[in-house]
């Protein structure tokens, strides 16, 4: 006797790209947590020193770039790093509105201790480094479609003002 299929129900929570996206993202900063905590690191600054590791001496606003942070996030978290004596923030000396971020001696040091993240997360996800490749494209390209369509979406208007009862 065929079984009849439920029709999917577009509004149940699994149904969720963004849910399945945001478990995982919970899931896998509580797994960064412990790795990191031996490094001295919260998972944002490891993703800012991921950058200095990959070109020491960018400025405030690429690094922002790269992390798709705004400067009222970014600068607290570079003021942490430097108290943590990581990184230098200097103003540049050919453009004194550009701050560039240099890592220490220290910041530079801390890569060889790091390294043994990522095959940690690889360990922990019980997934081959092809699959998680795969699937990074995968998730890059919704990111990049994303955007796009942000982008060309046209702002909302203005919440209308409220006017004060008499």
């Amino acid at each position: 006797m065929p079984t009849t299929r439920k029709p999917r129900d577009v509004l149940h929570l699994n149904e969720q790209l963004c849910f399945s996206l945001y478990s995982t993202m919970h899931l896998l900063n509580r797994t960064y947590r412990p790795l990191l905590e031996k490094l001295g690191l919260t998972y944002p600054q490891y993703l800012a020193m991921l950058v200095l590791w990959e070109e020491d001496g960018v400025t405030v606003k690429a690094l922002g770039e790269r992390l798709l942070l705004d400067s009222g996030t970014l600068t607290p978290l570079l003021k942490r790093l430097e108290s943590a004596g990581l990184v230098r923030r200097e103003r540049d000396a050919a453009d004194e509105r550009l701050v560039r971020i240099t890592l220490t001696p220290a910041g530079r040091a801390l890569r060889a201790r790091a390294e043994c993240v990522p095959p940690a997360i690889l360990a922990a996800s019980g997934c081959t480094v092809e699959a998680l490749q795969d699937l990074k494209e995968q998730v890059l390209t919704i990111r990049d479609q994303l955007s796009a369509h942000l982008e060309h979406e046209p702002s909302p208007p203005p919440a209308p003002k409220r006017r004060k009862a008499p």
